[in-house]
C-alpha cells in the first residue's frame, strides 16, 4: 500500500491548522549612536538570530494580515482612560477610583489640560471626571515590596471630541505597547515600554547632563496579568548564554486596570507578536554610572564651595 506523501497529508488539513503561526523570535541587537562617547543612549536595531518561545495561542492566517497592517504603525505606547473623582490638596492632585485614591500627575507638555481640568471642575462642579492618562509605576530595589501606581494627565474627556482616544477606549482600557518580560524588580511579567527613537531626541540627549539623559530615557514598566499568553515573557538568566537567551518579544494589547487588584489584566491582542521592536532609546550602563557619579559631585558642590569660600576667608584674615 502506497503511503500519501507529506505535502498530500498536509493538503488535507482545514484551513485553521493550515495557518497556525509559529514565531522565531530574533535577539535585539544593542548598538552605540556613535563611537565618540559610551554615554550615548543605546538603540535597539534589527535582531539577528533567535530562541523560539513556546506559542499557546494559534491566528487565523485573515486574522494575521489583518494584524500585520498595524505593525507598521507600532510604537511602544502606555495610554488609557480611568474615571475617577478629583481633588486637589496641598498644591498636589489625586484621583479616587473605587474608595482607592491614587496621585495625578503632570508634566509642562500638558499644563494645559492641567489647567482647563480645573477650569472644567471650578465652572461645573463636578469633581468626577474621565480622564486620559499614562500610567505611572514606582518600582523598588527589594522585589518583595509591592510597586506604587499613578497616573500622568494627558487630558480628559469633555465631550466635545469626535475621534480622539477617548472615543477608542472604553473605561479603564489602555493601549499597552512594549516588551513582555519579566524585570529582576517585580514578581508580575510587565509590558517595559521604552522612549521611541527620533532624531530630535537623540540629538537633545547627546547635549544634556548625565542625569538628565537617564531621566529622560526610562522606561515604565507596567505589570500585566497574561494567563494565555501566546508566548512566555522573557526572563533573563545570566547562568545562561547569551546566544541561547532569546530577547523578549514587542507585544501590543488592551488591558484593563483593575484598582482591586493594582494591576493590569489582559484584554485583546491589537497585533501579532513581533521579533522586531521599534527603534528605541535605553540607557546603558556606562550612562547609569556616570549619573551617579555626577549626582554625587552634585551633592557635593555646595560643601566645596562653603570650603572655598572659607579658605578665601582665612587668607585674606592672615594677610591683613
Amino acid at each position: 500500500m502506497v503511503q500519501p506523501s507529506k505535502e498530500a497529508k498536509n493538503s488535507q488539513l482545514s484551513a485553521p491548522q493550515q495557518s497556525l503561526l509559529l514565531i522565531k523570535p530574533k535577539p535585539i541587537e544593542v548598538v552605540d549612536t556613535t563611537s565618540e562617547s559610551r554615554l550615548i543612549p543605546e538603540i535597539v536595531k534589527k535582531p539577528k538570530s533567535v530562541k523560539q518561545p513556546k506559542l499557546i495561542s494559534p491566528v487565523t492566517q485573515k486574522h494575521s494580515q489583518q494584524l500585520n497592517k498595524q505593525e507598521l504603525r507600532s510604537i511602544f505606547q502606555a495610554v488609557g482612560i480611568i474615571i475617577g473623582s478629583v481633588h486637589f490638596t496641598n498644591g498636589k492632585s489625586f484621583v479616587n477610583i473605587r474608595g482607592k485614591e491614587y496621585s495625578l500627575y503632570y508634566t509642562l507638555s500638558h499644563r494645559k489640560a492641567y489647567d482647563a481640568l480645573i477650569k472644567e471642575i471650578e465652572a461645573t462642579g463636578n469633581c468626577n471626571q474621565r480622564l486620559i492618562v499614562y500610567p505611572r509605576i514606582l518600582h523598588f530595589p527589594r522585589k518583595e515590596q509591592p510597586y506604587l501606581i499613578g497616573f500622568q494627565l494627558v487630558g480628559f474627556d469633555s465631550g466635545r471630541q469626535t475621534n480622539g482616544i477617548e472615543k477608542q477606549l472604553q473605561n479603564f482600557q489602555f493601549r499597552l505597547c512594549g516588551l513582555w518580560q519579566f524585570i529582576p524588580v517585580c514578581q508580575t511579567p510587565c509590558i517595559s515600554v521604552f522612549k521611541n527613537f527620533s532624531k530630535q531626541r537623540l540629538e537633545y540627549i547627546k547635549q544634556a547632563e548625565p542625569i538628565k539623559k537617564l531621566k529622560f530615557m526610562k522606561a515604565l514598566h507596567v505589570p500585566l496579568i497574561w494567563r494565555d499568553a501566546p508566548a512566555s515573557p522573557f526572563r533573563f538568566n545570566p547562568k545562561v548564554p547569551k546566544e541561547a537567551l532569546g530577547q523578549p518579544l514587542f507585544m501590543e494589547v488592551l488591558a484593563k486596570f483593575i484598582p482591586e487588584r493594582d494591576v493590569f489584566s489582559f484584554d485583546s491582542l491589537l497585533a501579532l507578536p513581533q521579533e522586531n521592536a521599534p527603534k528605541f532609546l535605553k540607557a546603558g550602563k556606562a550612562l547609569k554610572q556616570a549619573a551617579i557619579s555626577y549626582a554625587k559631585k552634585d551633592k557635593q558642590a555646595p560643601q566645596l564651595k562653603q570650603k572655598v569660600d572659607l579658605s578665601s576667608k582665612e587668607t585674606k584674615s592672615t594677610h591683613s
